[in-house]
């Protein structure tokens, strides 16, 4: 399958899906190993690989073994013939640890800001990470990156997972995924955050440089935390031009066409 296109592969795993579904029908019981073998016998290694990718799909990783194998016969006591099947750890922690190592920590950029951003892009495992860390700086949990991608439930955490293993393995400290609560900054820290923030630089991106979120950085320099420190103070938004801003938009202010339309009412009567 890996000659294929992902569209391909889409396909492909489409087509085998009735054909998973009449090989689970047969062994839950509507046929014999003869039945499951001319089904089998008609499909090529590209589609038999394609069936095991379906198949595999339709099964729940998170639920436990016993319960995942409740189909099969049991004994004269309501048991399962092999009773190591019983645990109930979930299918996922039996499945053999993975041996492959981290790969490089390039990060492109440009796909991190459109995955945060929701738009449609593949990511490395650094890649996401980045943007992990991008999603929590901005108040966002695992949760909502699933939800923002339009993943299945637990499909970052899954992932996250994955890589903090691979990190250990590997013996390399996990990066943190949440800025730290109620971190305390040093003088030239404030500083430099403000001198950043008056040449350009977001919020988001501070919030990653220093290691917080995103008010914390806005409350640093805006002058209202660390006000004995140096370094510019970011000029509070002006709530007087937002006001006439409103007027205007909602047709309340004398420059309006509303306005307009009264005053000229008004000098012709």
């Amino acid at each position: 399958m890996s000659i294929l296109t992902a569209e391909q592969r889409g396909d492909l795993a489409e087509q085998m899906l009735p054909v998973a579904a009449h090989l689970a029908v047969l062994v839950h019981g509507d046929g014999g190993p003869e039945d499951v073998a001319e089904v089998l016998a008609d499909l090529d290694d590209t589609q038999k690989n394609a069936l095991l990718v379906v198949l595999a799909g339709l099964v729940d990783p998170e639920q436990p073994v016993g319960k995942a194998l409740t189909w099969l016969d049991v004994t004269k006591h309501g048991a399962l013939p092999a009773e190591a099947w019983m645990g109930q750890r979930p299918l996922r922690e039996h499945a053999p640890e993975e041996g492959e190592e981290l790969a490089d920590d390039f990060v492109d950029w440009a796909a991190v800001t459109k995955f945060v951003k929701g738009f449609r892009v593949e990511v490395t495992d650094a890649d996401f990470l980045a943007a992990v860390r991008q999603c929590a700086a901005l108040g966002m949990t695992l949760a909502d990156v699933n939800r923002l991608r339009g993943w299945p439930v637990n499909t970052a955490e899954n992932w996250v997972n994955r890589l903090r293993k691979q990190h250990e393995r590997s013996g390399r400290v996990f990066p943190s995924l949440a800025p730290p609560a109620g971190r305390e900054f040093a003088e030239v820290e404030v500083v430099r955050m403000r001198e950043r923030s008056a040449a350009g630089a977001t919020d988001l991106e501070l919030a990653l440089s220093f290691d917080c979120d995103r008010k914390t950085v806005a409350a640093i320099c805006r002058g209202r935390r660390y006000q004995q420190f140096g370094g510019p103070i970011r000029e509070a938004r002006n709530a007087k031009g937002v006001q006439a801003s409103r007027q205007f938009m909602t047709g309340h202010s004398d420059n309006s066409q509303l306005g307009r339309k009264v005053h000229r009412v008004g000098s012709a009567a």
